[in-house]
């Protein structure tokens, strides 16, 4: 370390610098901004200015040197190690802990306590069961004492657990919504679109109770569940949720919640995009006033007669986008050539339709990527299909809409009419020659007049709010739930909320490179071994993953040796 010294007209400035190494290649930082020399004359006190600056500096780089020594750690082969003596540590969680602060959950678990005058740390138990349900998930129980891994020790007892969990249900909303007003300030969010999907979580229990009610199940569960509807913004960060009755229409989930957002969030001129499972009237309807847009996908199958007839005619209509001419695409069925010409092209064709008072805007199109997409999917149902009939097909039960029982024809005659002894099994031709008619075919409705290609951009990214809810119940292991209180199951999904938003951040901070599996993984990993009093080890695989971790988040837990005061500088970073 050393000082430099900056002059211009009226004061000389004292700065202590360091050399750093970034990429093999050296440069400087500043250590510390000392200021004018009368700031320095203060800090010397009796001292001559310069002789304590020296000194000051001198020092610094004594321990600096002490500090880079390398460390002896003595082990002994004859020594047992001590009992009940914790020593290894995660500390993957510290990234999470990062994101937590600079969203100033800290902040509003300090405003929830105000108003109640609890005692115990609200903080410290929510940000812990936050970090441990992406790290850890387990059971509440569970969690207290996976939590203790954490290289911060958790300050709370199970009790304080359970007294928590009902004052997160009650202020469920206010977190929300005071969420959304501190992640504006973490990083841009697109609030001009806004996805919202449904999907539902089982319980492990018969009897219907409260919220867990018997309805139709997103696994095809017998168990009672609990209905979840979510809303993310356009840059796939989460942006609301609610809890609904298990037994509840789906379609009817999405007003009350988009009201909420518009009303204690304040902004109201969005595009909703939804699948089609939500594309009722009602909700289009609500979604074309106030400035209000939408875009719905569409089932080919339910549209009227004359419009099915219309979107199935491959050979009049077809356009490319920024083109005028159309285009006669039947032969991209059959034709090799022509499907390896245009396998990454998207043809379409559209019209406005009226009909209920709701002007909308049906577009269809086409892709070769889709079609086979599709073919390939009913290649393997149809081979399933054929399993069951070679294998068991007396116990084939009415066939769900996309069950591969559905190619199934059972036939009780024979061929001149009489009677048949045994029933006979095969591939029904007809539905797959009916279902091979939609191949590469895809639809949505909107009211809005931009580009077809910016429309069918904004419908694709969906994907991600189907993955959010994958990322709950998988990664998360959001269900079974085993609550049974109703605020419990609110506040136990209000935790899962909060960890894909924190996640979702994650990501973003790592710039989309890696799968929810890898870096849930690496931060499960991420241990710390207690070497002596003081010092730890790292007991992980430095990888590329944890390298941009550490890289993106300004701080390093890789060293060979790291002491206890290296960890509490990055518990002070970790929290600003």
């Amino acid at each position: 370390m050393r000082v430099k010294i900056t002059k211009n007209k009226n004061t000389t400035h004292y700065t202590i610098i360091k050399d750093i190494y970034r990429n093999n290649k050296r440069t400087t930082c500043v250590y510390e901004n000392l200021g004018t020399l009368d700031k320095i004359k203060d800090r010397a006190g009796d001292k001559e200015p310069l002789e304590w600056l020296n000194n000051y500096v001198a020092e610094l780089n004594k321990k600096h040197k002490e500090d880079s020594l390398p460390v002896i750690i003595r082990k002994s082969p004859n020594k047992l190690i001590e009992r009940n003596v914790q020593n290894l540590f995660n500390i993957g969680y510290l990234f999470l802990q990062d994101i937590y602060y600079k969203l100033k959950l800290n902040e509003i678990c300090n405003s929830i306590t105000e108003q109640h005058q609890f005692k115990f740390d609200l903080n410290d138990v929510l940000s812990k069961l936050i970090y441990s349900r992406i790290i850890f998930p387990a059971s509440k129980l569970k969690t207290l004492e996976l939590s203790k891994s954490f290289l911060e020790q958790p300050n709370f007892e199970y009790q304080h657990i359970e007294r928590a969990l009902p004052v997160i249900c009650e202020n469920m909303d206010f977190i929300q919504s005071e969420l959304y007003k501190n992640t504006n300030e973490y990083m841009e969010r697109n609030n001009k679109i806004l996805y919202y999907d449904c999907t539902n979580y089982y319980f492990e229990i018969e009897q219907e109770d409260g919220l867990k009610q018997y309805g139709k199940s997103k696994e095809n569960r017998p168990n009672p569940i609990v209905q979840m509807g979510l809303f993310m913004d356009g840059n796939g960060i989460p942006l609301a949720f609610d809890i609904t009755l298990g037994n509840t229409n789906e379609q009817i989930t999405l007003q009350p919640l988009e009201e909420k957002i518009i009303k204690d969030f304040e902004f109201s001129e969005f595009v909703v995009c939804t699948d089609a499972g939500l594309a009722s009237k009602a909700n289009r309807k609500f979604n074309d006033k106030n400035n209000r847009k939408f875009v719905t996908t569409q089932s080919l199958k339910k549209l009227k007669d004359y419009l099915k007839e219309e979107a199935l005619d491959l050979t009049t209509g077809w356009h490319l986008p920024n083109q005028t001419k159309t285009y006669n695409i039947s032969n991209l069925r059959t034709d090799e050539k022509l499907i390896n010409q245009y396998k990454d092209t998207v043809f379409y064709k559209e019209r406005w339709i009226k009909e209920d008072g709701l002007e909308q805007r049906l577009i269809i199109t086409y892709s070769v990527k889709y079609q086979e997409y599709q073919k390939n999917i009913r290649k393997n149902q149809i081979n399933r299909a054929m399993k069951i009939i070679e294998s068991n097909p007396e116990k084939i039960k009415k066939p769900k809409q996309n069950d591969p029982k559905r190619f199934i024809k059972k036939t009780n005659i024979t061929d001149d009419g009489e009677l048949a002894d045994k029933s006979i099994y095969e591939i029904d031709q007809s539905v797959i020659d009916e279902e091979a008619k939609y191949d590469g075919l895809y639809a949505v409705c909107t009211n809005l007049e931009d580009s077809v290609e910016d429309i069918i951009k904004l419908n694709h990214r969906r994907w991600e709010i189907e993955e959010s809810f994958r990322i709950m119940k998988t990664d998360f292991k959001s269900r079974p739930v085993y609550h049974t209180k109703n605020e419990m199951i609110k506040a136990h999904f209000t935790i899962c909320y909060l960890a894909l938003v924190i996640y979702r951040y994650l990501e973003k901070k790592l710039d989309e490179k890696y799968t929810a599996p890898e870096i849930i993984e690496t931060l499960r990993n991420m241990e710390v071994k207690l070497e002596g009093k003081d010092n730890y080890t790292p007991n992980y695989i430095r990888t590329d993953l944890t390298d941009d971790l550490h890289e993106k988040f300004g701080f390093r837990t890789d060293f060979e040796v790291m002491n206890i005061k290296n960890f509490k500088k990055i518990f002070k970073q970790t929290k600003k």
